[in-house]
């Protein structure tokens, strides 16, 4: 019979949180429900408190909300100080005395380590951390009575170089955890953000892990039947205890009042109808009536813009139902995202579109990133878009989840922050309230509105949403710097006249400078 093979100790996204920890002073985690992440955190807290101070060694801070967490998660402390053959001392139970509250006194652990340091597993209070220094893990955060007190008193840790872990499955779309997340991934925030899921979990080895442990034989067949029992007992809950995706309240994702606050009336929207028969007429008919369009209503703007400010643009793609919109953002010194203005498109053919997007584009000034709807019959227009300016600067998203989940936080940063202008305009604004939260992500739902103008079904806001994508892009760019050709500066001698020692060091700085002569004998060098 052929042993069944040992795994490794830790899963791959075990694995990632250690890393994680050792290299960021904050880290959070979104998560699914019995994933083993607790498991591997005391792992992490024997692992540090049992180094000595100069090899980064600390004492170890651990929060739960309810004292059968902190019972739990010292006693993987101890385990994991016997696997690793640590030396430290037995458990201890002891009484934390609140100095405020000295009535509610409360039971908590502490296992010593022979380097001085120690794992403290403590109450979910803020002032359980005064005087204390280290690393700070908080487990199921989401559920803790004042989470935005008990993280502000772990922060100040930092300052003498401590750490905060922060984990926790969610507890709604309001909760102060959710909105950690969400300024995380807006931006605002420097904190290195992981996320698992179930799947997930289970394509990385959970069930297999389960079935080692348990002694059951693994099998495809056996996972699929186990995940649809699991999924069944959590029933409608589902979604925030596995999929990481916290529950939703109701009401649009971008309020009105606080997109009114950032319109401003002056941003023109440029809109161009083609008539049905239009489509039908000669190529230089078409283009022609683009042409004049283009510079009767674009070219007046874009004349107006600052040749000195940096420029970006999203585009959201409609050809017979939805509209297309091209939205500019310029990006002012005070890092404020100005929109000049915004072209809208209806019933235009595929060939008018991209002359319209050209003659725009090709008149931003300092053109810096672009980022097109690629999905269905955009993806032309992208790739175009993408041939003419380069794939550095122009990106054709595909629009799932995970990138909605990605920059739609950074957007509503922007309306919350004052950090974005837009047009005052009703459609607009209908486009942008259109975005809900679906599956905890926020998105455009299904259904179409139907506007003055005709059928919409919030193009705006995806445009929007893209332009600002662009505008946090970070392509790369290059330039060349020629070096003086060989011969010049050789004053009354000419440019045919041999080469003195002069010359010659004059020519070896220039190569060490990075100015060689290329294959096509051309001289200088590139840089990004």
């Amino acid at each position: 019979m052929t042993p069944t093979p040992l795994p490794d100790v830790f899963l791959p996204y075990q694995q990632r949180l250690w890393a994680a920890v050792d290299a960021h002073p904050v880290v959070v985690v979104e998560k699914s429900r019995r994933t083993g992440y607790t498991w591997a955190l005391g792992a992490i807290a024997a692992a540090r408190a049992a180094l000595a101070r100069a090899a980064g060694g600390s004492d170890v801070l651990y929060m739960g909300y309810e004292k059968e967490m902190t019972r739990e998660f010292i006693g993987y402390v101890a385990d994991w100080a016997k696997a690793f053959q640590l030396a430290a001392g037995a458990v201890e139970e002891f009484v934390f005395a609140d100095p405020d509250r000295p009535e509610a006194a409360i039971g908590a652990f502490r296992i010593r380590f022979a380097s001085g340091f120690e794992v403290v597993a403590l109450p979910s209070v803020a002032r359980a951390l005064r005087g204390k220094q280290g690393l700070v893990i908080l487990d199921e955060a989401a559920f803790m009575d004042d989470l935005a007190e008990v993280l502000k008193a772990a922060l100040a840790l930092l300052i003498w170089g401590g750490k905060v872990v922060v984990v926790s499955t969610h507890n709604g779309d309001s909760s102060p955890f959710n909105a950690l997340v969400q300024d995380i991934r807006a931006g605002r925030l420097p904190y290195h953000l992981e996320r698992l899921t179930f799947d997930e979990a289970l394509a990385e080895g959970l069930y297999r892990r389960i079935c080692f442990t348990t002694g059951q034989p693994w099998s495809p067949e056996a996972e699929a039947e186990w995940r649809a029992a699991i999924l069944s007992r959590y029933a409608g809950n589902a979604d925030e205890e596995l999929f990481c995706i916290p529950s939703a309240s109701s009401g649009s994702f971008l309020p009105a009042p606080l997109i009114e606050a950032r319109m401003v009336a002056e941003i023109p929207v440029l809109r161009w109808e083609c008539r049905p028969d239009f489509v039908h007429w000669p190529d230089h008919l078409r283009e022609a009536e683009a042409r004049a369009w283009c510079e009767r209503e674009l070219l007046p703007q874009l004349q107006r813009l600052d040749p000195a400010t940096p420029h970006c643009f999203g585009e959201d793609f409609g050809r017979s139902g939805d509209l297309t919109v091209i939205w500019p953002l310029a990006i002012g010194r005070d890092l404020v995202r100005r929109t000049p203005f915004v072209a809208e498109l209806r019933n235009v053919p595929f060939s008018q579109q991209e002359q319209v997007l050209f003659y725009l584009a090709d008149r931003l000034p300092r053109l810096r990133a672009g980022k097109l709807d690629a999905r269905g019959n955009g993806q032309f227009l992208a790739e175009r878009a993408m041939q003419r300016y380069g794939a550095a600067r122009i990106e054709q998203v595909m629009l799932t989840e995970a990138w909605y989940r990605e920059h739609m936080p950074a957007l509503k940063a922007a309306f919350e922050d004052a950090t974005i202008e837009v047009p005052r305009d009703r459609e607009i604004l209908s486009d942008l309230r259109a975005l809900r939260l679906v599956r905890g992500v926020a998105r455009l739902p299904e259904q179409r509105t139907q506007a003055a103008a005709g059928q919409r079904h919030g193009d705006a806001a995806i445009a929007a949403a893209l332009a600002y994508a662009a505008s946090r892009a970070e392509p790369e760019e290059y330039g060349y710097q020629a070096a003086p050709a060989r011969g010049l500066g050789l004053g009354a001698r000419g440019a045919g006249a041999p080469p003195t020692a002069r010359d010659e060091e004059r020519e070896d700085a220039l190569r060490e400078g990075g100015f060689g002569a290329g294959r096509g004998g051309l001289r200088g060098r590139v840089f990004a």
